[in-house]
This record gives structure tokens, C-alpha cells and sequence, in this order.
């Protein structure tokens, strides 16, 4: 079985600042990792390939650079190949030129049976990048996988509900996003980090390496523009009522009445 993982580098979000003035992200001295879903979509791919030793695990992704250093720890994982899509034709894409660049790249890869993505990335939470790309490969796709089992050439999908789960069964190839119960993801061993960074290489694509309209990937194929990005503004600190229970009561009903809630 041959797999494709898409995964994205993705800044911290527990250390993202907003620029007041410009209302953009300061990604400076901003640490970046590689997206915790993404990394749930990893893990399942490489618990495939334990239980079958044909398998193989392709990591794809798309950014600058840097993004490199997200590519090594999925090799240091555990997968086979990794490529990096990157070019300043790139820059700029929503979700939408995202999935038009990832489906390119795809295509170049040829031979898949299934395609794994994050349920989605935590810098945006759009969870639109793996549904576009199925239907741009007219694939069959589940989101939000919880649960995975392999029968010969068809899979059987737990998909996660607000109330519950549903039980999908489907041929391959296909498309899953995958969510944080799927499963845990693994620490690379010390072998695969020696591995990811010295035998193992990152393929670097470029857009002329893609057969992809120039005016569908990056800011031109983008119909999305995010017109401002801002910080919430921060809440009053909460009031700890004491006492034994119907003081504490009273107490709430009075301060609930002076703000005339109730």
C-alpha cells in the first residue's frame, strides 16, 4: 500500500502575537511544529505500514523553506519520502490554491492508495484544505476519523459526530482527515532522527515542476482574503463567591440583579 500524508508547518499558537498597527501575525521568534492533526494523520499512516511491510509513507507539504524542518522530524518518524513544495508562486494561497497546488503534486506522485490529512491546521482551523483535494482527485473522503480498520481493499471508518460516530465503509483510493483520537502520535527513535538528517533527503518542488496553471496556485488563484486578523480583547476577572451553598446563591442573584441580568 502506498500513502500520502499532507501535513503543514504551523507556528505555535500558544506563542501567536498580532501586530495592533497591522493587524497581521508576528511570526518572528515564533517557534513553529509540525500540525498536531497532521500529526495524528501520520502516525495512523505508519501503523499501516507496521502491519504491512510493502507499505510506504510519503510526507507532502507545501511553505517555505523552514518548512523543511517539520519534513525531517516526519522522516525521523518514520516515513519513507518527503517533499516540500515551495516557491514564491506559492505564496499567499488560501485553502483554496492550496489544494489546487497539494492535488498537482499528487498527481505528479501517481501511484496512491490513500491520502491522509490533519482534520485541520491550527493557524487557520478551515478544515478545507483534505475535502478540496479529494474532489479535485475525485476521491471518495471521510472527515474526522476516529477509527481505522483495513479490510483487503476497503476500509471501514469510525467518523466522529457532536452526539456519537457513524460507520462508513469505503473502497480505496480515498482521502481521511484525521482527529486527535485516532490515535497517539510516536517520538522519533534516535536511529530515525539520525536517518531523517543525514541518509534521508527533502525533494524540493517548484511550481514549474507542477503541472498547475500559474493563475491558480498562490495569491492569484486565492478567491479568499482575510481583510483584518486581531487579538480578542481580554475579559474581566471572574468574582469567587463564598460561603455555604445558599449564601453563595443569594450572592450570585443579588450581583446577577445590579447587572441586571436577571
Amino acid at each position: 500500500m502506498k500513502i500520502i500524508v499532507c501535513a503543514k508547518q504551523v507556528p505555535d499558537t500558544t506563542e501567536v502575537r498580532i501586530d495592533p498597527v497591522k493587524g497581521t501575525l508576528i511570526r518572528d521568534g515564533v517557534p513553529s511544529i509540525l500540525n498536531p492533526d497532521d500529526k495524528n494523520a501520520l502516525e495512523e499512516a505508519l501503523k499501516i505500514k507496521e502491519k504491512q511491510p510493502d507499505a510506504t509513507v510519503t510526507i507532502l507539504s507545501m511553505g517555505p523553506p523552514q518548512a523543511e524542518d517539520a519534513l525531517r522530524e516526519a522522516l525521523a518518524m518514520g516515513a519513507d519520502r518527503a517533499i516540500l513544495l515551495s516557491d514564491r508562486e506559492f505564496a499567499g494561497a488560501d485553502t483554496w490554491a492550496t489544494s489546487a497546488t497539494l492535488a498537482a503534486a499528487i498527481k505528479k506522485i501517481g501511484d496512491y492508495d490513500l491520502i491522509f490529512c490533519g482534520r485541520q491546521a491550527i493557524d487557520g482551523d478551515t478544515a478545507q484544505v483534505g475535502p478540496q483535494i479529494a474532489e479535485r482527485l475525485d476521491l471518495p473522503q471521510v472527515t474526522y476519523v476516529e477509527k481505522l480498520t483495513i479490510h483487503r481493499d476497503k476500509l471501514e471508518v469510525h467518523r466522529a459526530l457532536e452526539d456519537g460516530y457513524e460507520i462508513i465503509e469505503m473502497k480505496l483510493p480515498a482521502l481521511l482527515t484525521a482527529v486527535k483520537e485516532l490515535n497517539e502520535p510516536r517520538y522519533p527513535s534516535i536511529e530515525g532522527i539520525f536517518d531523517a538528517y543525514g541518509e534521508k533527503q527533502v525533494e524540493v518542488w517548484r511550481a514549474k515542476d507542477l503541472q498547475v496553471d500559474p493563475n491558480h496556485i498562490g495569491l492569484k488563484g486565492s478567491p479568499t482574503q482575510v481583510k483584518k486578523s486581531f487579538t480578542p480583547e481580554a475579559k474581566g476577572k471572574g468574582e469567587m463567591l463564598k460561603g455555604n451553598g445558599k449564601d453563595v446563591v443569594i450572592q450570585l442573584l443579588m450581583n446577577l440583579k445590579k447587572k441586571h441580568i436577571i
